[in-house]
């Protein structure tokens, strides 16, 4: 979920320039929290939590009513209701929210062929091609908005403008239910008062390095040599801030999304110090991400692995591998390897695997043997009997015993995605 909570919001006026204002970003308001609203409209104007109400779950999401107190995602929901006490916590409910991304991505696809999805509430739309039958830019956002409230009941802001970047920009300062266009001639401008925190992509490292040199808004950027910002960010970082500032960014809005990473991750009800019972942990959840990987056709060039001690102190470890694999077995080995590696002073919050560096799998050439050829064959039948019988139909008997968490879930769930 966006940080803001809706105060200070900007929107344009029904005569505004639009020129050269041809993508469109896209962005549902508090997507999950509308939802449950949408459903229940007695939650309706009260703060709403995604969450679970027990154990040590994190926010998921959070209405702007809840979002004013300090709510924010990833947030333990017991700091969360320390922050707003009078908040009503909900339950996640992913099939109902993968029903209603459908139908807003049916509206988008209705305006241009040429939709890029983001995530599950979000997408980028090119709307050059479709002036002659819709309109100008600024029209054609408008009726999106209208569109899906219709269908759905749900509201959208949108931000429009000649580049992906600043149309993101765009959407995220007219939520929620806003529209705000920025033409093309107008970008610097727009931009030059924005804090760099604004800017897409840089973090609260590099931010913080930024700001820390007197470079805290983007006209600051606009006033300082490349050669200096690659001297505090790094030559890549450093050359892209320069551009950003200035409203260049060469991306186009690309109908086939490439997925960088597929995770999973468990918050233990109770801080667990058993080597044996995190170890069977990252194995079920890298037989989880294997299993997403097979079930989309990806391999992962590199596994990683997650963990959260008690004191919320958090570290990650990754290995590239020497060959993209989808087999469990070689996934869960990696992230055992790597867990195997680490200094353990205390007990542990979080666990998560993640795959990473993915490509189709149909690319991986054919080897003269198969190493995993066994396990490439017990994947298939675990595969084949979760499609028949249900996720979890069949398991590893070392995974067989008493759950610790409240289920691991996709980090980034796709409409697609199989949450079960």
């Amino acid at each position: 979920m966006g940080k803001g909570d809706g105060r200070g919001r900007l929107t344009s006026p029904a005569d505004v320039d639009d020129t050269g204002a041809h993508v469109l970003h896209v962005d549902m308001d508090a997507f999950y929290p509308s939802v449950a609203i949408l459903d229940n409209p007695t939650l309706r104007g009260k703060p709403v939590i995604i969450g679970s109400p027990e154990g040590r779950s994190v926010v998921s999401s959070a209405s702007y009513e809840a979002r004013v107190y300090g709510v924010r995602s990833a947030m333990p929901v017991s700091q969360a209701l320390r922050l707003c006490p009078k908040a009503i916590v909900v339950p996640p409910n992913f099939a109902r929210y993968r029903e209603l991304s459908q139908q807003v991505m049916e509206v988008f696809h209705e305006v241009t062929p040429l939709v890029e999805q983001l995530s599950i509430d979000e997408a980028f739309l090119d709307v050059s091609g479709s002036r002659r039958l819709w309109g100008r830019p600024r029209e054609i956002a408008q009726m999106v908005r209208e569109r899906v409230y219709e269908k759905t009941g749900l509201t959208c802001s949108v931000g429009a403008a000649a580049t992906k970047h600043v149309a993101k920009m765009a959407s995220t300062l007219s939520k929620p239910d806003g529209l705000l266009v920025v033409s093309a001639a107008s970008t610097t401008s727009f931009l030059a008062p924005l804090s760099v925190r604004n800017l897409w992509g840089v973090g609260p490292k590099s931010a913080d390095l930024l700001e820390a040199r007197g470079i805290r808004i983007v006209a600051d950027v606009l006033t300082t040599p490349i050669e200096v910002l690659q001297r505090v960010l790094g030559a890549s970082m450093g050359e892209r801030v320069w551009q950003l500032a200035r409203g260049i960014d060469a991306r186009s809005v690309q109908t086939e999304r490439i997925e960088k990473s597929v995770g999973h991750e468990e918050t233990f009800d109770v801080d667990v110090s058993d080597d044996d019972a995190l170890r069977a942990e990252l194995r079920r959840l890298s037989d989880r991400v294997g299993a997403r990987l097979r079930r989309h056709d990806w391999s992962a060039q590199t596994v990683s692995i997650k963990i959260r001690f008690a004191d919320f102190t958090t570290v990650t470890r990754g290995l590239t591998l020497a060959e993209p694999s989808n087999v469990s077995q070689r996934i869960g080995d990696v992230a055992l390897d790597l867990f195997s590696q680490l200094h353990r002073g205390q007990a542990v919050r979080l666990v998560g695997v993640r795959a990473e560096n993915l490509r189709p799998a149909s690319m991986q050439g054919a080897g003269l043997w198969d190493d995993d050829a066994e396990w490439r064959r017990v994947d298939g039948a675990l595969d084949g009997a979760a499609t028949r019988f249900g996720a979890g139909a069949i398991t590893r008997a070392a995974l067989i015993g008493p759950k610790r968490g409240g289920g691991s879930l996709p980090s980034h769930p796709r409409p697609d995605d199989d949450l079960s």
